[in-house]
């Protein structure tokens, strides 16, 4: 047992998954109340990574995996992007062989291994009493699988995509939406000067709400989205319209990463899986222009239109969270501590209908959170709409799942 124990109990905080603006600011909140509240914090490293690396030997250097979190650490930190913990996406239930740590690799041989026996432990061995994940369903599904195993986890939903069931808000998604239509706007200068179509690739997995959103906006004139396989025809058709009207004479489309054409499949880059069992997405950006620029002639009067390709990726998820994500962190990190004084867990902190309020964890595994096509997507005209605002929650489209 590590020495972290304190009358009051001992908190750990990790982030896991892909990096957002806001993670620092979640970080501070949960730190800065729970030692106000007579806490200590743990900060584990590297996602679930930290958890499965540790060597529990009292004077073994675990600073790569672990670190006690003070208020002027987390105060300087609070107000950047990114995560001062790092992170990964490891998932303690699906090691591959060759990723054991070294100090398991005699206990652990199979091709595919679980260690959260090792998790455990090594959590029993830190003497950490409540465990905050911040993650999306990803990291936030083997959080469901510890609390099941009987750890005390209240988690914080965390994605740019904004798909963690549940909860109408996940961190992070606001300053990508924000991102996106400044480089949207950005590139419209060019794609006017030039008379093009501008075709901007973003994230959005299974969920297209990141595409939706900023054309809901006036970001884009169409967007086509993993919900819904598109036809490259009629896109074609609705982007050289749009030009057509358009003084400057271009137009812009919005793809997202894990958008099909129809009949066809989702793009990836490589084969390999991470160790959630994805494939690396990427290249729909790419064969949505050059099928642009090859069709358009058929609707331009025999005339080719050029194309002005950009994949956003990581620029959208860099740099300072915005205002919403500085506060809503902050929100969720006291929603946390509320629900541990409180001496509760097994919960997910969210926003539903523009109200903080936490609901079990296993609503992450429970359901998939998606574009609802028929209530927000116009398939013919592949774009958002909608009837009325009244009565709509801040980002419009809510989590079905209540």
């Amino acid at each position: 047992m590590n020495n972290f124990n304190t009358a009051k109990g001992v908190i750990g905080i990790l982030t896991g998954g892909g990096d957002v603006p806001g993670l620092n600011p979640a970080i501070r909140a949960v730190t800065i109340r729970a030692l106000r509240e007579g806490y200590r914090v743990i900060g584990l490293r590297r996602g679930w990574a930290g958890l499965i690396d540790i060597i529990r030997e009292k004077d073994y250097d675990n600073s790569d995996n672990f670190q006690p979190l003070s208020e002027e650490l987390v105060n300087r930190a609070g107000r950047t992007g990114g995560t001062f913990l790092h992170t990964s996406r490891t998932n303690p239930s699906q090691v591959k062989k060759s990723h054991v740590p070294a100090h398991l690799a005699g206990t652990y041989q199979a091709e595919k291994n679980d260690l959260t026996p090792e998790v455990l432990k090594n959590l029993e061995w830190l003497g950490i009493d409540y465990l905050i994940p911040i993650g999306g369903d990803d990291t936030l599904s083997y959080a469901v699988r510890l609390y099941q195993e009987g750890v005390k986890v209240v988690a914080i939903p965390k994605t740019m995509d904004n798909d963690v069931p549940g909860t109408d808000y996940c961190v992070g998604f606001s300053t990508c939406v924000t991102r996106t239509i400044q480089m949207a706007n950005s590139l419209r200068t060019t794609a006017g000067s030039h008379e093009r179509f501008l075709v901007l690739e973003v994230f959005g997995r299974y969920a297209g709400f990141t595409a939706m959103l900023p054309t809901m906006a006036g970001a884009a004139n169409r967007c086509v989205i993993p919900e819904h396989k598109f036809n490259i025809e009629r896109l074609t058709e609705l982007l050289v319209a749009d030009r057509g009207k358009n003084p400057s004479r271009y137009s812009v489309v919005l793809v997202s990463e894990g958008a099909m054409f129809e009949g066809g499949e989702m793009i990836f880059e490589k084969e390999t899986t991470d160790a959630f069992g994805h494939k690396k997405l990427g290249g729909i950006g790419d064969l949505v222009s050059e099928k642009l620029q090859e069709i358009s002639p058929r609707y331009n009067n025999g005339m080719l239109v050029h194309v002005i390709n950009q994949k956003l990726g990581y620029l959208v998820r860099g740099g300072d969270p915005d205002a919403i994500d500085s506060i809503v962190p902050m929100a969720y990190g006291n929603l946390a501590l509320d629900l541990i004084l409180s001496r509760v867990h097994g919960r997910l902190v969210v926003l539903k209908n523009g109200r903080y309020d936490d609901m079990p964890i296993e609503v992450v595994t429970a359901s998939k959170k998606v574009v609802n096509v028929k209530e927000h997507y116009n398939i013919d005209r592949l774009r958002p709409h909608y009837k009325s605002f009244e009565t709509k929650p801040l980002f419009i489209m809510t989590s079905d799942f209540s």
